[in-house]
């Protein structure tokens, strides 16, 4: 299976971006060391400076620290909201699917709250609520992110739950909870394994444009601030927007390359006949 994933060239050349967007998150302490904020140079040097490869900003900071450290907040915010979203999906999905009649209407009616508002706009208010901090921004985005998750787990044990395999479970006597969980969700964790490397690039997007508003955590520098710090010098000092922006879009990209290649891997109905890969 990885080696069918990484013969597409969508799953190689996403893996290949988000590796070197990992690899600088991981190594922004010892590329970068100490504080991104810190003013280390002249204003508004321009790329390719000496020491200092995507120049200053107005006040003299670094933009390559900027974006190096940016990048761990950035994946961290992406990675914990889908988490939260794939997680509270997942189990309503379930539940909802497997149960049917007045449980699906209940669980249905209250997905249908979320995904009548503008998930942004629903977003903006939380953040703006309960105040721009790295949880607030975290649970805004989750709490966005999961109606779609459940939709789809709610479909799959829709088709899953008059199988051959559920019915013996149940004649067999095993609890509701180990047929949801350790017989069907196993057999759809394909479709949601695809469904969060999306949300993932959605959730980054998210993010970038929170705090591109201002509604971000100051205390932690992200893509997003930095290009909404930029625009005002956009014309002058292209590049500190640009740079951010770029490495915003290799990362989402990367991320859609890799959920479409996993696609194509976990799709039963795309894999080779007679088992080769």
């Amino acid at each position: 299976m990885l080696l069918r994933f990484l013969r597409q060239p969508a799953g190689l050349a996403g893996s290949l971006m988000l590796g070197v967007i990992l690899a600088v998150a991981f190594g922004a302490g010892w590329l970068y060391p100490g504080d991104p904020w810190a003013m280390v140079a002249d204003p508004n040097l321009p790329p390719l400076s000496p020491g200092h490869p995507f120049g200053t900003d107005m006040l003299g900071r670094d933009v390559a620290a900027g974006v190096a450290h940016g990048a761990r907040v950035s994946l961290l915010i992406g990675l914990i909201a889908t988490a939260i979203a794939v997680l509270v999906g997942t189990v309503l999905g379930a539940v909802s699917g497997y149960y049917g009649g007045m449980v699906d209407d209940l669980v249905m009616r209250f997905t249908e709250i979320f995904q009548t508002i503008p998930g942004f706009l629903l977003s903006l208010l939380m953040v703006a609520i309960f105040g721009p901090s790295l949880y607030s921004i975290v649970f805004a985005i989750g709490v966005i992110s999961w109606p779609s998750v459940a939709r789809l787990v709610r479909a799959e044990f829709l088709s899953m739950r008059t199988r051959d395999f559920v019915k013996a479970a149940v004649l067999g006597g095993q609890s509701d909870a180990r047929i949801l969980f350790c017989q069907i969700l196993p057999n759809t964790l394909s479709p949601i394994v695809v469904a969060a490397s999306l949300m993932m690039a959605t959730a980054i997007l998210l993010e970038s444009a929170i705090s591109f508003l201002g509604l971000g955590d100051r205390s932690m520098i992200s893509w997003g601030f930095m290009i909404g710090a930029g625009r005002t010098t956009l014309l002058q000092s292209w590049w500190l927007s640009a740079l951010p922006g770029a490495a915003i879009f290799v990362t989402v990209l990367g991320l859609n390359f890799m959920g479409d290649a996993l696609n194509q891997t976990l799709s039963p109905r795309r894999r080779p006949v007679g088992g080769h890969a």
